[in-house]
């Protein structure tokens, strides 16, 4: 006789648990209701005057026999999961994601082909500071079979004493030599008002760490049909990164290229910390190419060719890393940039790693 009480009161907790399960999908559908609403009217999501009014209802309503803690716990789990859902439906939605556009988004720059599957490298000074300089590393870089060349015309520094770059001329520089070699030209720039001077001596526009929430400039590079390399912020989320990237999107502009450059942690053995598993995360959240820099990512030259092998063997689309003919004299980063012949050893190791991964 007990059995049988005791299967049909375990009979009416199942029936009980698919009620409550029928009215939670219920909630659900309303919350993602609720969430698109929101998003047309640019309302924060998380509502905790809500919250509190939505608890103290459901406490006046409460007769036991769970403690009201029990009961109060057991609703922020469920707030908590709905505002997750509310997330979700708008990550769905991000021109970045991959649930959005399944397929690899490749950014040609003069013929090479960034997140095609083939990886490339990005080689250039830190700063422009002569034409010799410039031409002397293009050089080198043709010889290693290169075209994708960086370099700072203009250069936001931590102190305002430090050298800012040649500006204009620098661009001009790049460009001219850019034409005699054979190079494609990514430089940063600082401002909306640079856009328009970018757009005619470079063939990428780079906005840097310091700039990657400059809402103002990521919405100027988004209205032209020019190729963006978006670098990380100083200690941004992956989250942050790619809200970032949605920025230049959702003008129009699709040819964006993410960039890992490290992030800022309590660790000083590096100038920051290499965030590598950041690379397949972005990869497997949105459908953009991905390039690691190693330099700004160690700033030290004895961590280039490993941290470089670590960001091939994962995926990475390309890597940057900075040559100067003669570091010691350099204007700015000295000790983390590579010489002429330091660089050549350090393609022909990553070549050779490159076919050993192949």
């Amino acid at each position: 006789m007990m059995v049988n009480e005791l299967s049909e009161l375990r009979n009416q907790i199942d029936e009980v648990n698919v009620k409550i399960l029928a009215l939670l999908n219920q909630r659900g559908r309303i919350v993602q209701q609720i969430g698109e609403y929101k998003e047309k009217q640019g309302v924060v999501r998380f509502d905790p005057v809500r919250e509190r009014q939505a608890l103290d209802l459901i406490m006046e309503h409460h007769e036991g026999p769970f403690e009201a803690s029990t009961i109060k716990h057991i609703f922020k789990e469920i707030f908590k999961a709905s505002l997750e859902l509310q997330e979700d439906e708008q990550n769905k939605a991000l021109l970045v994601s991959r649930k959005a556009h399944p397929n690899d988004t490749i950014v040609e720059i003069n013929g090479t082909k960034l997140g095609s599957g083939e990886q490339h490298f990005i080689m250039g000074p830190c700063a422009v500071e002569s034409y010799e300089q410039v031409k002397a590393v293009a050089l080198a870089m043709k010889a290693q079979g290169l075209t994708l060349m960086r370099g700072g015309a203009f250069k936001p520094r931590t102190s305002p004493y430090d050298f800012q770059g040649l500006g204009m001329e620098g661009l001009q520089i790049l460009r001219q030599v850019a034409d005699e070699v054979g190079m494609s030209i990514i430089s940063e720039i600082l401002t909306p008002h640079d856009v328009e001077v970018a757009l005619q001596y470079t063939d990428v526009i780079q906005i840097g760490a310091r700039n990657m929430q400059n809402f103002e400039l990521l919405k100027t590079v988004g209205r032209f049909n020019k190729p963006i390399l978006l670098k990380r912020g100083l200690a941004a989320t992956i989250e942050e990164f790619i809200n970032a990237a949605e920025y230049i999107l959702a003008q129009g502009n699709d040819q964006v290229i993410l960039c890992e450059r490290g992030i800022r942690t309590y660790e000083k053995a590096t100038r920051n910390t290499l965030d590598i598993s950041a690379v397949p995360i972005l990869k497997k959240e949105t459908h953009l190419p991905v390039v690691v820099d190693v330099t700004h990512s160690t700033g030290r030259k004895d961590l280039l060719f490993p941290t470089a092998k670590a960001a091939l063997a994962i995926g990475a689309d390309a890597i940057m890393a900075e040559v100067h003919p003669d570091p010691t004299v350099a204007l700015s980063d000295a000790q983390q940039q590579m010489n002429i012949p330091e660089f050549h050893e350090f393609m022909d190791g990553l070549k050779a790693f490159k076919e050993k991964l192949s």
